[in-house]
């Protein structure tokens, strides 16, 4: 039991970590920090109360479980309830927070708050389905859920410090995250479509997980050394015109 519950936090954690010290320049204090991992498990009760009560919806209008079931799903009931979640969080506490005052806190706070969601997730798929699926998802599902908050953060981080075009960038950083969520999920799920499977092998389907997988680490990594790039120029910047005072 406890070495089931070590492995299901340990990649959060591990992720956390690794955020936080790439914090280097103006390091975020630890209180805000904590809350936002706090309000990311908070978050997975909107979420799991919405997927709860779309189910059996969608399940009335699909209920030979067809390809648009699983593409309604997992963009829409999974993806969308999970991201959204987490970006309310981010909104109306992190973004308003006077801690938040350069664009890479946008990714900071936003991994924060999904690592929040996601260990508790991993928590309960851990403890109810083993050592195996706990391995999976530390390498799949949890850098997963820190790349969605990135590819969202980062762009949050953006609206803050341009308000002209806020809405742009908020819109932008959630339907990245939603998409490659949508994705990944949309092709495990067709795994479960007899419909399918009679015109696509299971390895087509995994591949193409991981192609979103991939595709989404790619992106929150170069998300990350953009604003950690601008994080330091800044820091040089204000300690050239203190020296100059």
């Amino acid at each position: 039991m406890l070495s089931l519950l070590a492995l299901a936090i340990a990649p959060g954690a591990a992720i956390t970590l690794y955020i936080y010290s790439r914090d280097k320049y103006d390091r975020e204090p630890l209180k805000p920090l904590l809350i936002s991992f706090l309000l990311g498990m908070v978050a997975t009760a909107p979420a799991i109360l919405i997927q709860t009560s779309l189910k059996p919806v969608l399940f009335l209008q699909f209920p030979d479980f067809t390809v648009w079931y699983y593409f309604l799903l997992s963009f829409i009931v999974v993806a969308v309830s999970e991201e959204g979640s987490k970006y309310v969080m981010l909104r109306f506490y992190a973004y308003r927070n006077k801690a938040f005052n350069e664009p890479f806190d946008g990714i900071i706070y936003s991994v924060m708050i999904s690592m929040g969601f996601a260990t508790l997730e991993n928590i309960g798929y851990v403890l109810n389905y083993g050592f195996k699926t706990g391995i999976i998802r530390m390498f799949l599902s949890v850098p997963l859920h820190g790349a969605f908050a990135v590819l969202m953060g980062y762009h949050v981080g953006l609206a803050k410090f341009d308000p002209a075009r806020a809405i742009q960038h908020i819109v932008k950083g959630l339907l990245l995250a939603m998409f490659f969520h949508g994705a990944f999920d949309f092709f495990l799920m067709l795994q479960n479509s007899e419909q399918v499977k009679q015109h696509v092998s299971n390895g087509l389907l995994i591949g193409g997980a991981l192609t979103a997988w991939g595709i989404a680490i790619r992106m929150s990594v170069k998300s990350i050394r953009l604003h950690e790039s601008h994080s330091k120029q800044n820091f040089h910047k204000n300690n050239e015109t203190l020296s100059e005072v």
